[in-house]
């Protein structure tokens, strides 16, 4: 089964047409098969016919001669294929009860005008050597005895044992089966592959629509054409595509909405919690109120990039990074000229976020950009206390923060990583999260370059 799978071609329009050609084929053998086999039947039979026609023709002459010469007459007619012999005893007295025998002999009453012929297949046993092939051992042969007019007071009968006259050498011609073949794979692969492209274009339109969904874009649509089934497809998947938008747009409203009211009731909690005169209780409240407000502005910022409608287009990754490390003060080590396509804003927010993690939790951060194929990889590091593993996949999850360091003692409300993780996969990219063996934490996004025209 594993070996079948490897012939199969991969895609489904090469499957397709691979089995349209195996079918094609088989059935073509098939057909030569069935036509040597008409053809030897035929041979068969045309060689039945001239043995009745021959012992017809004998019938008359011998009826008409005296005893020594009907045995003249049959000498002569015997071959190294037939013996004819006229004797005082029939060969046979009755037919046999095979369709083949009774074939000839109804065959032979008919022309004889007479009904006294027996006929019978004999299996006649093979002279040693005689068999090349070694499959059988024995040959059939025709037994036919027809009653003579008596001749001197003597009753005589032609006893004849022939197999026919040889069959033709050789094998049906292989030259018109191959035109015959060559012919109908051209034509019908022809179909085929047309047929193929014909069918599989939607299905490729929403593979691509379905990988641009997964990444979070929301406008990807799948024209609703074809056959009936691949347009209901279309159909249920932007309806699917509509329903998830509009969600994800009320989810997005409503975070900044909450981030958004929750503001002006903090603000004016901060204002009277800097009235209170216990220096120690007023500074507690601001710390509790600079966190919801942290948090406040994190819901902001992320429903903002839910909604974010920034062009994408071409840009020079390198020089992005190096504006960024720039800002932040992180070691830059990139190569220039690598070209993606994204929105600059909404990639320099991710990967930023990213940076400022390092820098805040890591003490410093060390910026890495290389071409790996199709697929530039941005590697950001530090040398902070790490994640652990069990906790990684979690940290990309909103408001879901590290262990006791990344606290808000630091800032952050734990939206910077789910923040970057949607604008990478909106790219068609991935990030991912790993401790550095010498200690540290290793942040890797790999978005997918511009492919060259």
């Amino acid at each position: 089964m594993n070996r079948l799978k490897l012939l199969l071609p991969d895609s489904l329009a090469a499957r397709l047409v691979f089995l349209l050609a195996i079918a094609i084929i088989a059935a073509n053998i098939i057909a030569l098969a069935v036509l040597a086999f008409q053809q030897q039947s035929f041979d068969q039979q045309a060689r039945e016919e001239r043995e009745i026609e021959r012992i017809a023709a004998l019938i008359p002459a011998m009826e008409a001669v005296n005893a020594q010469l009907r045995q003249v007459i049959a000498r002569d007619a015997s071959t190294r294929f037939a013996r004819v012999r006229v004797e005082d005893a029939p060969l046979l007295t009755e037919t046999e009860t095979g369709t083949r025998a009774r074939y000839i002999a109804s065959q032979l009453a008919e022309t004889l005008g007479r009904q006294d012929v027996s006929v019978a297949i004999i299996d006649r046993p093979l002279p040693p050597g005689a068999d090349r092939n070694g499959a059988t051992h024995t040959d059939q042969v025709i037994a036919i005895t027809i009653p003579l007019s008596a001749r001197n007071g003597q009753s005589e009968w032609l006893n004849v044992v022939t197999n026919g006259a040889p069959s033709r050498a050789g094998r049906v011609d292989s030259r018109p089966f191959l035109t015959v073949l060559s012919l109908s794979l051209l034509s019908v692969l022809g179909v085929a592959i047309v047929l193929a492209r014909h069918l599989t274009k939607p299905l490729s339109q929403l593979s691509q629509a379905a990988q641009a969904a997964g990444r979070g874009d929301r406008t990807a649509r799948v024209p609703e054409k074809g056959a009936r089934e691949m347009r209901q497809a279309a159909r249920a998947f932007n309806a699917m595509q509509a329903e998830i938008s509009q969600f994800d747009a009320e989810r997005m409203r409503m975070l900044a909405a909450v981030g958004h009211d929750l503001r002006t009731p903090m603000t004016s909690l901060r204002i009277r919690a800097e009235m209170v005169d216990d220096e120690e209780l007023r500074d507690g409240m601001v710390k509790t109120l600079d966190g919801m407000t942290v948090m406040a502005d994190g819901l902001i910022s992320y429903a903002r990039e839910g909604q974010d409608v920034e062009k994408m287009l071409s840009l020079d990754l390198g020089q992005l990074l190096k504006q960024l490390c720039e800002d932040r003060g992180a070691v830059c080590n990139v190569k220039a000229n690598v070209q993606v396509e994204g929105r600059r804003v909404g990639l320099g927010r991710a990967i930023g976020n990213l940076i400022d993690n390092a820098v805040r939790y890591g003490e410093e951060a060390t910026v890495t950009l290389l071409q790996d194929g199709q697929h530039a990889i941005v590697t950001i590091e530090d040398n902070g206390p790490g994640i652990p593993p069990a906790r990684q996949n979690a940290m990309f999850q909103p408001f879901t923060r590290g262990d006791d360091s990344r606290s808000l003692e630091t800032g952050g409300a734990g939206l910077g990583l789910s923040i970057a993780r949607t604008i990478i996969v909106a790219h068609g990219g991935q990030i991912m999260l790993e401790n550095r063996a010498e200690g540290g934490l290793r942040a890797k996004v790999v978005l997918p370059v511009v492919k060259e025209t």
